[in-house]
């Protein structure tokens, strides 16, 4: 650690894993950067790995404060919630008017709308920034979500479009919009992210029980989709978890672990709030279920001893076969992303974000947990009209779909004569078939709600809304 006396450019709230992680990254490039955190052992991780670099941490939230340049510039990586009120509230008297307030954790985006109002009526700045790609992209280069005050972001520009990933020399990194949105497009990214997830999980468990592969020929699949159209972060450390033995051990980790899945929480708020929006995301809602489900254990194992029987093999030539499972998860990717994108587009309009879609495809493309060769085709897609109304209206998109829909359909069809659960492979499919109904059988539904609670229906061709006495016309056809 370097011994210099002259002030920091830059503080952190919060030396866990990603919060010194990110002040390293700003140091390796030239930022005096300052660090809090009220567990010793974590201020000493951070003086340690800083070596030389311009980097200090401090015990003492007074002595923290005081280091920083004015107006000061604090991110807070603390957990969401409570956590991030009760920082704010032992920081708000420490500061002066014009200094800058982040919250890079994973805030819920109502709290972010609450904190800008309590915050501005005392004369700070404060935004809410996602940040997306874990302890190495935190160290290495991040995608960073930032929205609300944009002064503010544009006081931080040069630090953060310094440290954010690059491809093709572009930053992972653009202001997103006013208010509360940037802690809404991380939720989204979140919530994609559980749906990628979770259509992987399907896929291994399609390859290990209806196709009988064993580990080694489940990663060589992974690995040589990882190098093609299906290339992205998730596939490639799904390869790489197939090859990974603790020291010592004949048999992968993998096989160890139990499968009770955990979560956070950003996944249930894109369903809770999809739903909000009406913008449906069936993917992401399975996800999120599935997990739940997962935790049931004593009772799937019950289950499994009154109604299960060894799933038979997928019928047919695995080569074939495994050629549309490909295909069958380039289809689903396409549209889990097309759900959440449309979760965004609704989100713009109601919030009044302004979202610019083309420009979140982009810094989604490096340093974020969903970066995929796809997100190139999504940045093009909103490039080439900025008013789009869903992805899978897109003309390029529309040719890739239908290119990889027939291996959809047999992957799903096989999964389920075989009694193998794929929910999420079937509701991406379920959803693209409702999508393109040229008409739902939701009439049906209509006149239900108006037959047992007078809720009313519309007519085709026809203005108004109408209710109808059902019980009477049908006492009148039986007289």
């Amino acid at each position: 650690m370097s011994n210099t006396t002259n002030k920091y450019a830059f503080g952190m709230i919060g030396l866990g894993v990603m919060g010194r992680s990110l002040l390293l990254n700003m140091a390796d490039h030239g930022f005096a950067v300052a660090g809090h955190d009220k567990d010793a052992g974590k201020v000493d991780s951070l003086n340690t790995e800083g070596g030389d670099l311009e980097v200090k941490g401090f015990l003492d939230v007074k002595e923290f404060i005081q280091s920083l340049t004015t107006p000061r510039a604090i991110m807070m990586l603390v957990p969401a919630g409570k956590p991030v009120d009760s920082v704010i509230a032992e920081l708000s008297p420490l500061l002066d008017k014009g200094d800058i307030l982040i919250d890079g954790g994973n805030s819920h985006f109502t709290d972010t709308n609450r904190r800008v109002e309590e915050l501005e009526a005392k004369g700070l700045h404060f935004f809410g920034m996602g940040v997306s790609g874990g302890e190495e992209g935190a160290r290495r280069g991040p995608s960073m979500m930032p929205g609300g005050d944009k002064d503010a972001y544009n006081v931080m520009k040069p630090i953060f479009e310094a440290i954010a990933a690059k491809v093709d020399g572009v930053p992972c990194v653009t202001y997103i919009g006013p208010g509360a949105s940037g802690h809404f497009v991380k939720m989204v990214h979140n919530g994609i992210e559980y749906g990628i997830m979770q259509l992987l999980a399907e896929t291994y468990e399609i390859m290990k029980n209806g196709l009988k592969m064993d580990n080694q020929a489940m990663q060589k699949v992974f690995a040589d989709w990882n190098a093609g159209r299906l290339q992205s972060f998730l596939m490639e450390i799904t390869a790489e978890i197939f090859t990974f033995k603790e020291k010592g051990s004949d048999h992968l980790l993998l096989d160890d672990i139990k499968d009770e899945a955990r979560a956070k929480g950003t996944g249930k708020w894109t369903s809770q709030v999809a739903m909000d929006l009406q913008a449906p995301s069936p993917v992401i809602d399975t996800a999120v279920a599935m997990r739940d489900l997962s935790k049931y254990k004593e009772m799937r194992v019950k289950a499994s001893e009154l109604y299960s029987k060894d799933a038979p093999a997928l019928e047919g030539d695995q080569t074939e076969l495994l050629k549309a499972l490909e295909q069958a998860f380039y289809f689903n990717m396409i549209v889990t992303y097309a759900q959440g994108m449309f979760l965004l587009t609704n989100a713009s309009i109601e919030y009044k974000y302004d979202l610019k879609l083309d420009e979140i495809a982009k810094i989604w493309r490096g340093g974020c947990i969903i970066r995929s060769l796809f997100l190139n085709d999504i940045y093009n897609a909103y490039q080439n009209d900025k008013t789009l109304a869903h992805l899978l209206l897109d003309s390029s998109v529309q040719k890739l779909v239908t290119e990889a829909l027939p291996g959809a359909r047999k992957i799903v069809s096989a999964v389920t004569a075989a009694g193998i659960a794929a929910p999420a492979y079937a509701a991406a499919l379920s959803y693209f078939d409702a999508f393109r109904s040229k008409r739902m059988p939701s009439n049906l539904t209509q006149a239900q709600r108006d037959f047992f609670g007078a809720h009313t229906y519309e007519l085709i061709g026809k203005e108004g809304v109408f209710h109808t006495q059902w019980v009477i016309n049908k006492m009148a056809e039986e007289n």
